[in-house]
């Protein structure tokens, strides 16, 4: 399938803007439907510290039997009306296939069988880790990094897989030092350059497969690149402004997944997941305040704004004094959409207004914060699609994301102190010079990419 820019956004008006609601929502074959108007938890869950190899293989399994069983149990209790289990794969299981396949048979068989039983709707995320980096790999779409990668997503949709997901790493070489040199000229040519050229061929073959194996090309997220900024910004190593701008900028990349055919829900620790939903009308996973297993962040409440699943990050396989903490968290989860949910079912006002409470919760405190505010979300989208073009679009963002930023810290919306005022004014200044075409900043900025190799993409600068 071609890729199709979006040139309105789905939304127009505000008010429809809201948790639990998707323009395009997508129904699975046991009836689920993620974004149909009902919040459902998504769990994210992974190993607890441990070495992978063939004599250690049996006990991981066990792990992912234990987890997904009593996660079932738990949802039986609690009454959850559905859920999504995500698999995120460690780096060892996309380099062997055969484990990512094997482990994700294991929860969609345990699930089927819950279902069969008690009527607990269940769905399943494969999302494979990306390992297309480091000095071996030599082109992003060919070799052995993508060939198992490929044979991750077949196998995995063939043993029933509902969702196929990806963290895609392309332009990760530029972006990583162009964040840590506060460089958003660079950064804007890793993304434009470089990441959303990688996901448009990478997102074409997994439409591909999903197509021929009838289950969904659900979405990818920024984590290798925004995430990076967001992560380190709250550790205060970088501006959280940049982080900002880099944020909404990615929204850009994110997006070319839907335009080549994903339909959703998007990943969970894609936090321009909201942009995508803003833009294409397809349902997002989201996560925030939940996902402190994982990482601290400054959007726990505003994250769930306009959430179709609800998620908590990847959390280990540890024992806690309540429980496994993969099941401790799905509680949290189960609970928060239950209130999600309960809103919606009392009246369109209530959501809104808590929607509105989680938005204003956060967004004056943090200019991450502030860019996910869904009435900012679709001031932004709306400007983003009126340009045509990557580079241009990644342009207007960090433009946009940026000025409104600026004029929120003036009108008394939003803090920072003034170490970010000051960066917030060079970066404005430097999106203002950027060059008409990415060819042209590709010739500014080439000779300091030390570690790009436009070959790998089959780019010649």
């Amino acid at each position: 399938m071609a890729r199709k820019e979006y040139t309105t956004t789905a939304y127009t008006d505000i008010n429809d803007f809201v948790f639990g609601t998707a323009k395009n929502p997508v129904t699975l074959k046991n009836g689920m439907v993620i974004g149909g108007g009902t919040i459902y938890p998504e769990l994210n869950f992974t190993l607890p510290t441990m070495a992978l190899n063939d004599s250690t293989w049996p006990t991981a399994i066990d792990h992912y039997k234990e987890i997904i069983t009593k996660t079932c149990e738990r949802a039986r209790d609690l009454e959850v009306p559905g859920f999504t289990a995500e698999i995120e794969t460690v780096p060892d299981m996309t380099f062997k296939p055969k484990w990512c396949i094997e482990v994700c048979k294991t929860v969609v068989d345990i699930i089927k069988e819950h279902e069969s039983k008690y009527g607990i709707k269940g769905s399943v995320r494969i999302t494979p880790n990306d390992n297309r980096e480091g000095d071996q790999v030599t082109h992003m779409w060919k070799g052995p990094r993508w060939d198992e990668t490929i044979e991750a997503f077949e196998g995995s949709a063939k043993v029933g897989a509902d969702f196929l997901a990806i963290e895609t790493l392309g332009g990760k070489e530029v972006h990583d030092d162009a964040i840590m040199m506060c460089d958003i000229k660079k950064a804007v040519f890793g993304i434009a350059a470089l990441a959303c050229k990688d996901m448009e061929v990478i997102w074409s073959r997994i439409v591909e497969i999903a197509n021929k194996y009838g289950c969904t090309p659900a979405g990818d997220t920024a984590c290798g690149l925004a995430n990076t900024s967001m992560v380190l910004a709250e550790k205060n190593y970088v501006p959280r402004v940049f982080a900002a701008a880099d944020r909404v900028m990615c929204a850009v990349r994110s997006l070319v997944a839907m335009e080549c055919g994903a339909k959703g829900p998007d990943k969970d620790c894609g936090y321009e997941g909201p942009y995508v939903k803003a833009i294409s009308g397809n349902p997002i996973s989201m996560e925030g305040r939940v996902a402190t297993c994982a990482h601290y962040s400054s959007v726990g409440n505003i994250a769930s704004c306009v959430a179709d699943l609800w998620s908590n990050e990847s959390v280990q396989n540890v024992q806690l004094l309540s429980g496994i903490a993969p099941v401790a968290s799905f509680e949290t989860l189960a609970y928060d959409c239950r209130l999600m949910n309960q809103a919606k079912k009392h009246s369109k006002e209530a959501a809104l207004l808590l929607r509105d409470l989680n938005a204003d919760s956060d967004s004056y405190l943090d200019p991450h914060a502030w860019i996910l505010r869904p009435d900012v979300v679709l001031e932004i989208s709306k400007g983003i699609v009126k340009e045509t073009g990557v580079y241009n679009r990644v342009k207007k963002a960090a433009e946009l994301s940026l000025a409104s930023m600026q004029k929120a810290v003036k009108d008394g919306k939003l803090r920072i102190n003034p170490k970010e005022q000051d960066w917030l004014s060079r970066l404005i200044d430097t999106v203002g010079e950027l060059p008409k075409t990415v060819e042209e900043l590709a010739a500014e900025v080439i000779d300091d990419c030390d570690k790009l190799d436009p070959a790998k993409y089959d780019l010649k600068f």
